[in-house]
């Protein structure tokens, strides 16, 4: 609400059951160059956009240092500033930067909590090994 203070929010859970549905299968179309069907509004300046769209390049399953996420934005030398795009992604889940640790492979820090991070990847690769 803090991101959007003129919003209203209700509790339709039967209004939101189809997007709902579409959003959290376990394939949402936005792997192997497809597009989901989703249209997001999201706030944030060029680089943020540009980084978040470079999330979303990377492929489920996959992890990725933030340098590697640096250098697929054309900004190889700014890995602190990308970390700090990837930190401020308004929608995690469809915007993946779970899947985006440190260098030295640890799993770095989550807004939404390590444990959810952690949860999130082992969702992606129990998903990739199923098909």
């Amino acid at each position: 609400m803090k991101r959007w203070p003129a919003a209203q929010v209700f509790h339709d859970p039967q209004s939101t059951a189809h997007t709902a549905g579409r959003l959290f299968s376990p394939r949402n179309g936005t792997q192997d160059g497809h597009e989901s069907g989703f249209h997001l509004f999201v706030k944030g300046t060029n680089f943020q956009v540009n980084v978040w769209r470079a999330l979303l390049r990377v492929r489920e399953g996959s992890l990725i240092s933030y340098k590697q996420l640096a250098r697929l934005t054309g900004n190889p030398t700014a890995v602190r500033a990308t970390a700090s795009a990837v930190g401020a992604n308004p929608v995690s889940y469809l915007i993946p930067c779970h899947r985006i640790l440190r260098s030295s492979g640890a799993l770095g820090g989550y807004h939404w909590g390590i444990d959810r991070k952690r949860a999130m990847i082992a969702w992606d690769s129990a998903h990739v090994e199923c098909i």
